[in-house]
């Protein structure tokens, strides 16, 4: 059983409030959702958020679209997904995040088969950057995924799900998911006011007319409109990551 889980919460450093951003009259994250559920490798789809009360929204927008929900802990998102996915009794996990509303069905798809064929305990096309910021797909077993839970302790590896096992390739098996043509220069994640603004004109120039516009045709696009690769160009990649980095060091200081 394979278990897509889609983390989502509120309370963004960055961006407060995002996945619900509308998007041509509709929340972000149901947008996102809408992509997703066109991949054919996925059994069940659970959103995860937490169980505070300013993520209420999010539980109320995954009963509306008939997506299941569990709300865990806010910081200890490893716990999160562990027992969604517990709860869920899944053999495999994709992890997904709520900030990618031009998420790739078919992408979805062929990192799963590339996990699966070569039998890795965790594969993506995230740790080796090649395809458009916010379209990362990352596929592991749950066997792993307990081993995870069980062992991390440092503050990043609660936060950040994937982090110890990709820390541990002498432990684990790991594969990379690449592409010939390098795209990890074009951003399609949303944390900031220029990037709703690049997703905003993307759907309302492409969704009227195809609802399942594609990577490619989003690309098209962009070369008919090149101004638009410069909208949120200034951004760095996994810039969120220092502030968990931050929290790994205070943590070894108090534990030396």
């Amino acid at each position: 059983m394979t278990a897509a889980i889609l983390q989502a919460r509120m309370s963004s450093s960055r961006l407060p409030r995002k996945v619900l951003h509308p998007i041509l009259g509709r929340p972000m994250l149901a947008r996102q959702i809408e992509r997703i559920q066109r991949a054919k490798c996925i059994d069940q789809l659970i959103v995860a958020t937490s169980i505070g009360s300013d993520d209420d929204p999010i539980a109320s927008l995954a009963a509306d679209l008939d997506v299941a929900c569990y709300r865990g802990s806010l910081d200890d998102v490893l716990d999160r997904y562990y027992q969604a996915a517990k709860g869920a009794s899944a053999d495999h996990v994709i992890r997904l995040t709520g900030d990618c509303p031009l998420a790739d069905p078919n992408l979805i798809d062929q990192v799963f088969q590339f996990y699966l064929e070569n039998e890795f305990d965790y594969a993506s096309n995230a740790r080796v950057p090649a395809f458009p910021d916010g379209l990362d797909v990352e596929a592991f077993s749950f066997t792993v995924l307990e081993q995870a839970w069980r062992e991390a302790v440092v503050p990043s590896h609660r936060e950040h799900v994937t982090f110890f096992i990709i820390e541990h390739p002498n432990r684990f098996s790991l594969g990379d998911f690449g592409s010939a043509l390098d795209l990890s220069y074009l951003r399609w994640t949303v944390d900031n006011p220029e990037d709703c603004e690049l997703v905003r004109r993307i759907y309302e120039t492409l969704y009227p007319e195809n609802p399942e516009f594609t990577t490619a045709d989003i690309l098209a696009l962009l070369e008919r409109e090149p101004a638009l690769k410069t909208l949120n160009s200034k951004y760095v990649r996994n810039a969120g990551w220092e502030p968990a980095f931050k929290k790994d060091r205070e943590w070894v200081s108090k534990n030396q």
